[in-house]
Parts: structure tokens; C-alpha cells; sequence
């Protein structure tokens, strides 16, 4: 018996990255996924290439219209969500003194706001013993160059996980953070850094990575599988960090 067997999930972010890894995982573990994101195609992909029983919802964090459509769907066809990861999520880097109010509110608009209503949204869903998982990240605490906005949306989502801990305690709710270090998911490729200098960005943090390696998909998902099953029943108000040590030293 896997250690979500039964259980209804909901991924935010779930069709690509350590999402998607996640989303596989819970499946083999024997949860019903529901996976978001914004475009059909890779979230057509997601569900070809995970199979069993994963679903794909399309919407957009950011738009409190589509997450009330994402809960009125999972109520109808579900009735509950036993674990939600709000991964979902967002970055524009760039040097503070070029950061646009366009990237500043996209960014607020997509981490923090996108991840609070997420929650608060699917909440009346949640039944007792339901754990809840906030994807923050090592930037909310580790001073980055180019990060200011993004690391800002991160720390707040650390906080939610504190706040919403005692809000929701007498619910028997768990609330935890999961932090990611650097990580091989191809979203660098979506903040805006050039694509030549990847490579090379790469190499650095893993020269500065106790583990020396980069992380990868799996290794987020193991994490949010422990935050997501009865073997963290005992937890709550954490943030697991989950970055090979660079953070940490």
C-alpha cells in the first residue's frame, strides 16, 4: 500500500519541473493528482507521461477566478483534497536598479498573492488531517544577487506557513514549507537569464554545493511526499530545506 493510497491531491505548477516530478510520485503512491497550469499542451504532456490517475485542471494562480473554478471543479468531481502543494510559481530576475513594476507585480502577483488565495480557496476542502505544503525556496533566506523581488515573495510564503500553522490548528491542518536549493528543472530558462550563461551558472553553485550536485526533480518530490504522508504527522510550521547543503554552510 502506498503512503497516500486514496488520497486526492492537488498540484499547483504540476505539469512541469519538480511539480511534475511531485505528481508522479503521489501517483505511484497511490493518490488521485489533479495537476494546474497554465498551458494545455504541457499539461496534456504531464498526463501522458505520468498516467494512471492524474488530472490535468488549466488555470493561473494569479487570477482568483480561475482558482474558484479550480475549487467548484475538485468539490464536484472529488468532494475533498487531502494534500495541496502550491507550487506554482514564478520569477523575473534582474540587478535591483532594473527591476520593472511590471516584474515586481508579477511576481508578488504570482508568489505570494497566487499562493495565499490558493490556499484559502481550496481551504474549505481540506478535511482534518489534510497537510497543506508551501513550495518557499533558499532565496527567501539566502541573499542572492538579482533575486530582491523574487527571494521578498519567498520569505512571505515562509511566513504564511507560520501564520496559517496556528490559524488552522484547530482544524488539524498541517501547514509546512518545502525550500528548494538550486535545481535542475529548466525554469532558468523562464527568468530571463541569458540561455548561453546557463551552463555556466550551473557549474558555479555546484562548486559551491556540499553534496556537490545539483538537485533535481526527485529529490523535491521525496521531500514533499514525506510532508504529504502520516510519517510527518507530527510536523507542522516547518520549512524543509532541501538544497544539498548550500544554504546551510
Amino acid at each position: 500500500m502506498g503512503k497516500l493510497n486514496g488520497k486526492i491531491a492537488v498540484i499547483t505548477g504540476g505539469s512541469d519541473g519538480m511539480g511534475r516530478s511531485t505528481a508522479r510520485l503521489f501517483v505511484e503512491e497511490g493518490a488521485t493528482v489533479i495537476i494546474t497550469g497554465r498551458n494545455q499542451d504541457t499539461l496534456d504532456a504531464a498526463v501522458r507521461e505520468i498516467g494512471g490517475s492524474v488530472e490535468a485542471f488549466r488555470g493561473d494562480i494569479g487570477k482568483l477566478t480561475d482558482l474558484d473554478a479550480l475549487k467548484v471543479h475538485v468539490e464536484n468531481k472529488h468532494g475533498r483534497v487531502d494534500v495541496l502543494f502550491a507550487n506554482a510559481g514564478g520569477a523575473r530576475l534582474g540587478p535591483f536598479e532594473q527591476v520593472k513594476e511590471e516584474d515586481f507585480d508579477y511576481t508578488f502577483d504570482t508568489n505570494a498573492k497566487g499562493t495565499f488565495f490558493t490556499v484559502q480557496r481550496l481551504l474549505p476542502l481540506i478535511p482534518n488531517g489534510g497537510s497543506v505544503i508551501l513550495n518557499t525556496s533558499i532565496a527567501g533566506s539566502k541573499g542572492l544577487p538579482d533575486f530582491s523581488v523574487y527571494s521578498a515573495t519567498k520569505a512571505a510564503i515562509r511566513s504564511f506557513a507560520r501564520t496559517l500553522t496556528t490559524d488552522l490548528k484547530g482544524r488539524g491542518i498541517r501547514v509546512n514549507a518545502l525550500a528548494p536549493g538550486h535545481t535542475a528543472t529548466g525554469i532558468m530558462r523562464k527568468t530571463g537569464i541569458p540561455v548561453d550563461s546557463i551552463d555556466g551558472i550551473n557549474a558555479r553553485i555546484q562548486a559551491q554545493v556540499p553534496a556537490g550536485r545539483i538537485g533535481t526533480g526527485d529529490d523535491i518530490a521525496k521531500a514533499a511526499l514525506f510532508l504529504a504522508s502520516d510519517d510527518a504527522s507530527y510536523v507542522t510550521g516547518i520549512e524543509l530545506t532541501v538544497d544539498g547543503g548550500w544554504a546551510q554552510v
